[in-house]
C-alpha cells in the first residue's frame, strides 16, 4: 500500500510538472524562420554566391539572436541543406501555431546593378516586377514530384491563378504589413551598406499557405557583385540578421508586450480589433497631443511596450530622460526623445540601446500621425 501511494504521488507530480511545462511553452512567442530553397534547389547562383547557402546562414544567425531572448521559441523549416516543399514550409509554421512566419531569400536580376532589399506580404498586387519576383520563387514547386496534384489549379508561371484559390490573406494583412515595415525600417538603419527597398505585395505560394502574419524578405541582390559579396560575408550576414531579429523583437514587443507584461495566447489580429485608441493621443499626466510639425517629420524611439503603466521617471528607464507614453491597442508604449533630424534620431537610438534597450526602434510622425521611416526620410 505504501509503495502504491508513493507511485500515485510520483505520478501526480509528473502530471503537474507536465502541465506546468506545457503551459510555459504555450506562453512563448513563436517565430518560424524559413531559409529559402535548399538541397537540389540552389535558388539564384552568381559567381559562387549561392542563394540557398546564404539564406540558411542568415536564418541561423537570426535564430541564434532570437534564442538569446527569454520566452521566444524559434522554429526552423530547415537547419541544413535539404529540400522542403513550399506547402510543407508553411505547414511547419501552422503545426507549431507560430505567431509569425518569416521566409528569407536573396534577389537576382539580369541587370547586375540592381540592389537593395524588398520585403513582401501576401497580396494580389499586379505590378509586373512584383509578379516576376513571385514567379521566380513559386517556380520551386515544379521541383516537387507531385506538384500538379498538390497545387491543382495553380500555374507557377502565372501567379494570378492564385486568385481562384482560397485566400486567407486579409485576416493577417495589417499585421504582416506592420512586421514588413519594421524589417525595412531596420534595414534603413544599416545606411549605405544595404539600400532598403520598401514593403511590397505579391502572390507567393509559401506565404499563401501560412495562416498567420507572414513576410518574405529579399535580403539583397546576389547578382550584384558588391552587394552579393557583402551578403556572402559573415559581417554582411550578421548585419542583415541583426536587423531582421530587431524587427521581430520590436513587433513582438508592440503586439505582445515586452518581457515585463506579455500578452501571449492571442493572435495579433485579435489584439488589434479590441477597443482601438487614436494613435495620436499621448498619455503623459494630462494627455498631451503629439506635437504637430508642419515643416517635416518628428522621430521618436520606442523603448518598449507593456500592459503596465510606469511613472515617467528616469529611474524607471535606465536613466533616460524625456520619455513619453502613448496608449495604443490596449498597450502602453514608451517613447524616448523627439527630433526632426534623422541623424540625431539614429544617435538617440544608439543611446537607448547602450542603456539596455536592445530592441528599441525608430518611429516617425507627420502632423501628429504615425508614418513609416521610409516616408519620413523622403
Amino acid at each position: 500500500m505504501y509503495l502504491s501511494k508513493k507511485i500515485k504521488i510520483g505520478f501526480s507530480f509528473l502530471i503537474v510538472m507536465f502541465a506546468i511545462n506545457s503551459y510555459s511553452q504555450s506562453n512563448n512567442f513563436k517565430v518560424t524562420l524559413d531559409a529559402g530553397h535548399g538541397g537540389h534547389d540552389f535558388g539564384a547562383n552568381y559567381s559562387g554566391r549561392v542563394e540557398k547557402n546564404i539564406a540558411l546562414a542568415i536564418v541561423l544567425k537570426v535564430g541564434k539572436i532570437l534564442e538569446s531572448y527569454p520566452k521566444i521559441d524559434v522554429i526552423y523549416t530547415r537547419k541544413t541543406d535539404v529540400f522542403i516543399g513550399l506547402i510543407e514550409r508553411a505547414n511547419i509554421a501552422n503545426r507549431a501555431d507560430s505567431h509569425i512566419f518569416v521566409s528569407i531569400h536573396l534577389n537576382a536580376n539580369r541587370n547586375t546593378a540592381a540592389d537593395g532589399t524588398e520585403t513582401y506580404v501576401m497580396g494580389m498586387n499586379k505590378i509586373a516586377s512584383n509578379l516576376e519576383a513571385a514567379k521566380a520563387e513559386n517556380a520551386v514547386i515544379t521541383m516537387e514530384k507531385d506538384y500538379k496534384q498538390k497545387y491543382e489549379g495553380f500555374d507557377p508561371n502565372s501567379p494570378e491563378t492564385m486568385i481562384g484559390m482560397t485566400l486567407m490573406q486579409e485576416e493577417y494583412l495589417d499585421n504582416s504589413i506592420s512586421l514588413a515595415g519594421k524589417v525595412e525600417d531596420a534595414f534603413a538603419l544599416l545606411g549605405k551598406k544595404i539600400r532598403h527597398g520598401g514593403v511590397k505585395q505579391a502572390p507567393f505560394m509559401v506565404l499563401h499557405k501560412a495562416y498567420m502574419p507572414r513576410v518574405l524578405i529579399e535580403t539583397g541582390f546576389v547578382s550584384n557583385p558588391t552587394e552579393g559579396e557583402l551578403l556572402n560575408s559573415e559581417e554582411g550576414q550578421y548585419d542583415i540578421a541583426k536587423a531582421i531579429a530587431d524587427a521581430i523583437i520590436s513587433y513582438k514587443n508592440e503586439y505582445f508586450g515586452d518581457g515585463g507584461a506579455e500578452i501571449f495566447g492571442e493572435k495579433p489580429s485579435q489584439i488589434l480589433k479590441e477597443n482601438p485608441v487614436q494613435t495620436n493621443e499621448m498619455i503623459d499626466a494630462d494627455k498631451v497631443k503629439i506635437k504637430k510639425d508642419t515643416l517635416g517629420s518628428i522621430y521618436k524611439i520606442q523603448l518598449s511596450a507593456s500592459k503596465k503603466k510606469l511613472a515617467l521617471e528616469p529611474k524607471n528607464f535606465n536613466g533616460l530622460k524625456n520619455v513619453s507614453i502613448v496608449y495604443e491597442d490596449n498597450i502602453y508604449k514608451y517613447l524616448y526623445g523627439e527630433t526632426s533630424d534623422y541623424e540625431m534620431a539614429k544617435n538617440q537610438l544608439k543611446e537607448a540601446r547602450t542603456k539596455g534597450y536592445n530592441s528599441a526602434f525608430l518611429i516617425a510622425f507627420k502632423n501628429g500621425k504615425k508614418i513609416s521611416i521610409q516616408e519620413a526620410i523622403k
